[in-house]
């Protein structure tokens, strides 16, 4: 009996902790599913923190994974307002820190300014483009 209690106590832990990172994912404008999805979470972890793709690969090497599993954690966290302590919490102690970022009033804001790219590939400054036509 006992087994069991603590079986149906472990999957609602499990469902708590991906609706939070399912939330979270939403929230910053990508697929809940990917939340689920393993490796793939960890790119999508990485682009919502601003981070190159590539740092993916550090996410699965044993051992240092959890120092950059703390810096990707601390620059999502700023990305939902929230400061340094919570990302190291979401580094560390996801399974609490992350349904309190999704299942919370966290909101997410891009502090990146959005670079457009030409035909090319290369970024358009489009700093002064909102004075050079007043000016015509």
């Amino acid at each position: 009996m006992s087994q069991i209690f603590v079986l149906i106590v472990f999957i609602g832990i499990i469902v708590l902790i991906v609706a939070g990172v399912w939330r979270t994912f939403e929230k910053a404008g990508h697929p809940g599913w990917a939340s689920i999805v393993p490796i793939y979470n960890y790119y999508i972890m990485t682009q919502i923190a601003g981070r190159a793709g590539w740092w993916t690969i550090l996410l699965l090497i044993p051992y240092i994974n959890f120092i950059f599993l703390i810096i990707v954690g601390i620059d999502i966290a700023k990305k939902f307002g929230k400061g340094s302590g919570f990302g190291v919490g979401l580094g560390l102690l996801g399974f609490i820190f992350w349904p309190i970022l999704g299942l919370g009033d966290a909101e997410y804001v891009d502090t990146e300014p959005q670079v457009s790219i030409d035909q090319f590939g290369a970024p358009e400054d489009n700093t002064n483009t909102e004075s050079e036509e007043k000016e015509q």
